[in-house]
């Protein structure tokens, strides 16, 4: 019950600073949240969507964001910009929600194409006990801090089926989900005693 009361008070915070063009996703995600098994508690998953939404458009405006995440990625190589990669939405928007120290959905690192020019991350969440495979796909560098979401097995846009022929030329995969879980990136996300100031390293830009 203090739990919940607590859940309701956090809520409205956070919920006062989420823009209103994304309540329709906020709610939306927090119902495929609670799909995920009968054991997620709503309160936690409407917590959780609002609070990556928030953060999300958050870190686009603190990372200064120009036009597309494309053009962000040509500013930061150029020196104009320090931040907006796909790790670095990932990181900071990993590190809000790690501080709900969530306990009836899990936080997982994905990573796709890792080590290539087409390198995305992305957070991954799934219910206690899922498989990586079965989660819901968090991405808020794809659309610019406009919180990209989607089941894993059903993100289209890194299915390797999709553009199958030039994709398995170059990754060797087909018809498959590009999305692969870090450990070692997991493993920080779901470490809820360590504050720790870890910044994710662009591995090839």
């Amino acid at each position: 019950m203090i739990r919940t009361v607590v859940f309701i008070i956090a809520f409205s915070l956070c919920a006062s600073a989420a823009c209103a063009k994304d309540e329709r996703s906020i709610r939306k995600l927090r119902d495929a949240l609670v799909a995920l098994a009968p054991d997620v508690d709503p309160a936690e998953a409407e917590l959780l969507s609002v609070t990556a939404h928030t953060a999300s458009r958050d870190c686009a405006r603190e990372y200064g964001l120009v036009c597309t995440p494309i053009f962000q990625n040509l500013l930061i190589h150029m020196g104009k910009r320090q931040r907006g990669y796909c790790g670095h939405y990932t990181r900071d928007i990993g590190e809000h929600l790690k501080e709900l120290k969530l306990k009836t959905l899990v936080l997982h690192w994905g990573a796709a194409f890792a080590g290539t020019i087409d390198e995305n991350n992305c957070l991954v969440v799934t219910a206690r006990n899922q498989p990586f495979e079965y989660g819901i796909v968090l991405d808020g560098w794809r659309r610019g801090g406009r919180l990209f979401w989607s089941a894993l097995k059903k993100d289209s846009e890194y299915d390797s089926g999709v553009d199958a022929q030039w994709r398995a030329s170059r990754h060797g995969s087909y018809g498959v989900s590009a999305w692969k879980e870090d450990p070692l990136y997991t493993a920080w996300l779901q470490d809820y005693t360590q504050a720790s100031k870890w910044q994710w390293q662009t591995t090839a830009r």
